[in-house]
């Protein structure tokens, strides 16, 4: 079904809320966006694996965007029905009684809560780090393990605890960054079922029934008054307050939707929202998602059957740790742009150029290897030593080569993920939705066709999926039509096949991939442990 852009129809205010900054888009129930605008957010890295964003950074983006794009008129704004917001996901952000946030957060990225989930997973008998009898638990009860990375709440909050004690004893709530947004939008302080699942505290066994489960919360040392009551990720959470409809130039009495973390924002705006039925999406992380109709877990491979934003499912989740954050390493570290352009338009005109120069590397890169392992990896291994390498690097090298290098490397990362996700569905995806800004390349979904070997279809405007998902969601919240005929309003931009004559040249280098981190994961170790 095309998109349809009737001014007429009913429009959501979609949020997007990433790593890089804040977008605020008008989307279509149909999923046609209007417009958007985007406002970019600091990022405060911290030796020791810190990384924190100030939620003030967070709602200051949220209001400008909204207000520029609302101002530019470009439906009546009697026909916005509803405001849902996907953010990144695994943050933690404390918030006092009146509803302020105390410090910055801690977001996902942040490893610096390890040492306490090390100590709080671990026994006299342990498998992979965990306690025999508390990782069976969490399997059963959560349908996953908290991440002996430290990387989100279960790490974080004792990490504040321990590191900011004033701050921790004035905390009334723990929110993620999408509910923390809907406090500031209604003033209510609650989670998604589906945002709370990485806290590794909620009993998912009956998916309909979802609930904190106290001994998990026990063993994680965290205190129940602290997190949030919990709904579903399709509630009507209430109206947007008054003062803050005014200010972004909305009407009063919005309603705004619970909605769903970036992932599971994004599996909905893919399109594939049937089971088995698999998208890629790359931003500044990548992740390789499809529902499925059962509850399991690969704790090996740091994945899990976790709840989709679509109310009575799951999906498998799991989370490549950098993917377009490489090709953004590279614009802004390694690469001096000529020929007029500077550093303060490379982030217009960069990706145009790192296309170009890709292309002129042949498939392979002349020799040259990459590991997309900037800030260590999630899936499907677990291992915050992990750092990126060129290796296979000679004196006929070139720039193309490396630039081509960095879209490959991350190509064969997916491979490695897409074998262990094929291997929990026990079938193999055919075709795979890719999404994300990554898919914005025609190279990049090429070299994806052919390093994994299937067939890849490029939603259109794929770094409009977050929003498009959100819009989705809130359609569905609001009884437009149901989660069954989202996939009708997806429109592919182009079908990529896998060019066979690429295929004995990427195995290779896929199994050249796989013996560099097997033959150096101790070396990293020895580097960066501790």
């Amino acid at each position: 079904m095309a998109e349809t852009n009737s001014k007429d129809h009913p429009y959501v205010l979609s949020i997007d809320l990433g790593t890089s900054g804040a977008k605020t888009a008008l989307v279509s129930i149909y999923g046609h966006v209007a417009g958007f605008e985007y406002e970019a957010v600091p990022l405060h890295l911290f030796d020791g694996g810190g990384a924190e964003q100030d939620p003030a950074d967070w709602w200051q983006g949220i209001v400008k965007t909204s207000q520029r794009l609302l101002s530019r008129k470009l439906v009546p704004t009697e026909n916005i029905v509803a405001i849902n917001a996907s953010t990144q996901w695994a943050g933690t952000v404390p918030v006092d009684s009146d509803g302020n946030h105390l410090m910055n957060a801690v977001i996902w990225m942040d490893s610096r809560g390890e040492p306490y989930v090390r100590k709080n997973v671990g026994g006299l008998i342990s498998v992979a780090g965990y306690d025999v009898f508390k990782l069976r638990r969490w399997i059963g009860l959560t349908g996953g393990a908290p991440a002996l990375s430290g990387k989100d709440a279960f790490g974080h909050i004792p990490f504040i605890r321990d590191k900011w004690p004033h701050f921790y004893e004035k905390t009334d709530i723990f929110l993620e960054p999408k509910d923390y947004v809907n406090l500031r939008l209604t003033g209510i302080k609650a989670a998604s079922v589906d945002s709370i699942a990485l806290h590794w505290v909620t009993d998912n066994r009956d998916i309909n029934n979802i609930r904190y489960d106290q001994d998990l919360i026990r063993i994680g040392k965290l205190d129940r008054s602290k997190l949030p009551d919990l709904v579903p990720a399709n509630h009507i959470l209430g109206p947007v307050k008054p003062d803050v409809a005014q200010s972004l130039g909305l009407p009063e009495g919005v309603p705004v939707v619970s909605g769903s973390p970036d992932l599971m924002a994004a599996a909905v705006g893919s399109g594939a929202v049937r089971d088995f039925e698999t998208h890629l999406y790359i931003g500044t992380s990548s992740w390789l998602i499809a529902h499925v109709p059962f509850k399991k877990t690969d704790i090996l491979h740091n994945m899990g059957a976790l709840p989709s934003a679509i109310p009575g499912r799951y999906l498998i989740a799991n989370e490549q740790e950098t993917a377009g954050a490489s090709l953004n390493f590279l614009k802004d570290n390694l690469l001096d742009f000529k020929g007029g352009e500077t550093k303060q338009d490379q982030s217009a005109v960069g990706y145009d150029v790192l296309n170009r120069l890709a292309s002129k590397a042949p498939p392979g890169s002349n020799g040259l290897v990459f590991t997309p392992w900037l800030n260590g990896e999630r899936t499907p291994v677990e291992d915050n030593t992990l750092r990126s390498c060129l290796f296979n690097m000679s004196l006929q090298t070139t720039r193309a080569d490396i630039v081509r290098s960095v879209f490959e490397g991350v190509a064969l990362n997916h491979k490695w993920l897409l074998v262990y996700v094929e291997k929990f569905m026990k079938r193999k995806t055919k075709t795979i939705h890719m999404v994300g800004g990554g898919a914005k390349s025609a190279l990049w979904c090429q070299i994806h066709a052919d390093v994994l070997n299937r067939t890849i279809r490029q939603v259109k405007d794929p770094i409009q999926t977050n929003v498009r998902g959100s819009a989705f969601l809130a359609a569905v919240a609001l009884g437009y039509y149901g989660y069954e005929d989202i996939s009708k309003h997806i429109i592919f931009e182009a079908t990529y096949e896998p060019n066979q004559e690429n295929r004995e040249l990427y195995d290779k280098r896929f199994k050249a991939y796989l013996k560099f981190y097997k033959q150096n994961q101790k070396v990293f170790k020895f580097l960066n442990a501790g």
